[in-house]
């Protein structure tokens, strides 16, 4: 484990308000604490230049240090069930195990003092119950047949009052795997309410839950072997929420721990429906993980009350003792909005990659890590604190759900990402590319606020109101509908809007009214993804919105911005063209100063893979909205062998266009009605070309035109061709 690391509450904090910071410190060493401002996070000493700014608190110095730990594994827990079990009860559930070969997973459990008895399945993997009295030997019944994985099964275990002991396993599609078996000296309940787990295991002493089930659970129940009914559990209701629902007289409703997913197909969908809200009863499953994690639930180790002097920016706690250092990275926004260019920071995407487990990635980059002086752990080093939703779960299944209160070990500043293969390139990603847009933005003299997609997710478009111009970094991928409809309201109301990286506004995603925390992905029918949802599954538990890609549900990034992700391959960055777009009179801005003839190549460097067209890229397309008067400047052609096209595109084995116009990165421009414009510029790697010589090189300088135009008052107007056929 990370030998001192932590997280803080929320993303973004104004001056006067306050974030909380959790801390966990291996063996309770005591840690040094210090805030900075990052102007550039990338601490490639061949790079643009490492910039913190020491940002001193009354919080600085040495701090007591805690030890905390990460328990992966989702369950529903229940603390006091009030029922008399000492005459002997009944448990019933419907499962769909999905990993029954790892043997002993506890699926309705129960807990009086040292007591225990669970419905699970047994160490050979077939159904079991097992009971224990304080102290002594579990005495178990299992059937001798392994489950099958992803096929249904009612299970029922059960205890008379003589703790004789009874389990079955009913297939609901018979393959030879039925079958029963009892076991006698059980020992009998004890007097006392129940500590109820779902798909767990008690904690054995003061640890955390145990023997966690990997599968969907339906229908749990307890009923009193006198024919009482004691519990059932309806995950039909409330599927938006962390709670369990109990129908029985007890009202015993279980809380979720660690964010399973909800809106689950049941053992009696069909497909008749594939929207769970117009028939909740046919997703009554939630799908548990022993590899799900959650908000950690870490004690507070300090709380920062933003002082009213604090500039908006990039700040991170810098944490550091003998054994191990860390950057807590948050946001500070302006108590009020002052400057006209604010920075949208993709809080949303950095949430969704975060904890992306790569294995071996903590290996590679070591031996540079050290050389460089930057952070060394990785998520593949630190699995305990969960998964990205790029990863899969120990079941094979997609990781769907993503917490930011966990530490997130590739979302820091001063850290590498990635092995860049281009000699002096850097590998950045995530919070330390988007730094570089900060540094451009600084060394321009620009003044510029700092907005989050969680705080344009919150208050829509009053977020983005204030400003002139609104900057979406690196890779802006992952929004909401609030956020989206926010977006597009700012521009209708005359907002200026510079895209400048690539693979944005392409995937859906929703966070939890329920849990704030937590983020949810449906990677429905299309789209470059690692996992896809199953089918009946593709409506988010999270607001019940349809999950994919925002161009299959109706809001293509082409009509936002005007183009989309259209090609990706290694991280590798190649040059631009101006192409015949840049004589339009009606970007004659853009080249103030320049030498712009169509056919000219610039932006051949860069700190992201040499150059500024790579590794995503985005390109113009009509037939998905991009608006009829959007003028392409320039293309950047990426043809190369490792470049493949989206699947969203193909219907056919072959593409619809010549490869020169999906395989590239369109810079586009085009204005709105309401006097205000866009400018993309379709690649990931293009804000790694920002900081090249000082800002100086075409690319920067041609980057600062458009901004300096866009923070120009003067409306844009339609081009007269629009106007004329209006």
């Amino acid at each position: 484990m990370h030998q001192l690391t932590g997280y803080c509450d929320r993303w973004s904090v104004k001056p006067g308000g306050t974030i909380r910071f959790m801390v966990g410190s291996a063996g309770g060493r005591p840690f040094d604490l210090r805030f900075v401002r990052h102007v550039c996070a990338d601490p490639n000493p061949d790079g643009p230049g490492y910039a913190e700014i020491a940002m001193p608190t009354g919080l600085d110095g040495g701090r007591a240090g805690l030890e905390q730990h990460a328990y992966p594994g989702s369950f529903g827990h229940v603390p006091a069930l009030a029922a008399d079990l000492r005459g002997g009860f009944t448990i019933t559930a419907t499962v769909w195990p999905t990993t029954p070969e790892k043997g002993r997973q506890g699926i309705v459990a129960l807990a009086i003092g040292g007591w225990r008895l669970a419905l699970g399945i047994g160490p050979g993997g077939g159904a079991m119950v097992e009971a224990c009295a304080p102290g002594g030997a579990p005495v178990r019944a299992e059937v001798g047949r392994r489950l099958l994985a992803r096929r249904w099964y009612d299970l029922t275990a059960a205890i008379d009052a003589d703790g004789r002991l009874h389990v079955a396993q009913r297939p609901h599609q018979p393959l030879a795997d039925a079958g029963e078996a009892v076991a006698d000296g059980g020992p009998v309940p004890p007097d006392g309410a129940a500590s109820v787990f779902l798909a767990a295991m008690p904690p054995a002493g003061a640890g955390p839950a145990s023997a966690y089930f990997n599968g969907k659970l339906e229908g749990p129940s307890l009923h009193a072997a006198t024919g009482g009914f004691l519990a059932a559990w309806d995950f039909a209701i409330g599927i938006p929420t962390q709670t369990a629902a109990d129908t029985g007289p007890l009202a015993a409703h279980a809380r979720l721990v660690n964010l399973p997913t909800r809106a689950m197909t049941g053992a009696n969908w069909t497909g008749a429906v594939h929207d769970w809200k117009s028939d909740p009863a046919r997703y009554g499953a939630i799908h548990f993980h022993d590899d799900d994690q959650g908000d950690l639930g870490w004690a507070e180790s300090f709380a920062l009350t933003v002082p009213d002097g604090w500039p908006s920016g990039f700040y991170a706690a810098h944490l550091r003792n003998e054994a191990g250092e860390d950057y807590i990275p948050f946001f500070v926004r302006p108590a009020k909005p002052s400057a006209d260019v604010a920075f949208l920071v993709p809080t949303f995407s950095y949430q969704v990659y975060g904890c992306y487990v790569r294995p071996g990635r903590g290996a590679e980059i070591a031996g540079r890590a050290a050389r460089w002086g930057a952070l060394a752990e990785t998520p593949d080093m630190n699995p305990q604190f969960g998964l990205s939703t790029y990863n899969y779960h120990s079941d094979g299944s997609g990781v769907s759900i993503t917490s930011m209160r966990r530490p997130m070990l590739d979302t820091r500043p001063r850290q590498m990402s990635l092995m860049d293969p281009v000699p002096g390139g850097s590998g950045t990603g995530r919070i330390c590319a988007d730094s570089y847009i900060v540094q451009w933005l600084t060394a321009l003299g620009q003044a510029h606020d700092i907005v989050t997609d969680h705080d344009l997710h919150a208050e829509g478009v009053a977020a983005l109101a204030p400003y002139r111009v609104v900057i979406a970094g690196q890779h802006p991928e992952y929004h909401s509908e609030r956020m989206m409809q926010g977006l597009e309201d700012y521009l209708a109301g005359g907002g200026r809007l510079m895209y400048l990286g690539g693979n944005g506004f392409y995937w859906r995603a929703e966070p939890s009214e329920a849990a704030p925390h937590a983020i949810e992905v449906r990677r429905a029918e299309g789209g470059i993804r690692v996992w896809e949802t199953m089918p009946g599954e593709s409506y988010h538990a999270f607001g019940g919105g349809y999950g994919g890609l925002w161009r299959r549900i109706g809001r293509s990034g082409h009509r936002l911005v005007g183009i989309s992700f259209s090609t990706q391959g290694r991280h590798l960055g190649f040059p631009y063209m101006f192409v015949d777009g840049i004589r339009d009179p009606r970007v004659a801005f853009m080249t103030e100063g320049l030498e712009a003839r169509p056919g000219a190549p610039f932006g051949d460097a860069g700190y992201m893979g040499g150059g500024a067209a790579g590794f995503e890229l985005d390109s113009v397309n009509p037939k998905y909205g991009t608006p009829p008067h959007a003028l392409v400047v320039a293309k950047g052609i990426v043809i190369h062998e490792d470049y493949g096209w989206v699947n969203e595109d193909m219907l056919t084995h072959r593409h619809p266009l010549p490869q020169e116009d999906w395989s590239c990165a369109d810079m586009t421009f085009f204005e709105t009605h309401a006097g205000g414009a866009v400018f993309s510029v379709g690649s990931m790697t293009y804000a790694g070309s920002l900081p090249v010589a000082g800002g100086q090189s075409t690319l920067g300088r041609l980057t600062a035109n458009v901004l300096r135009r866009f923070v120009d008052p003067a409306p844009f107007a339609l081009p007269a061709c629009l106007a004329t056929r209006s």
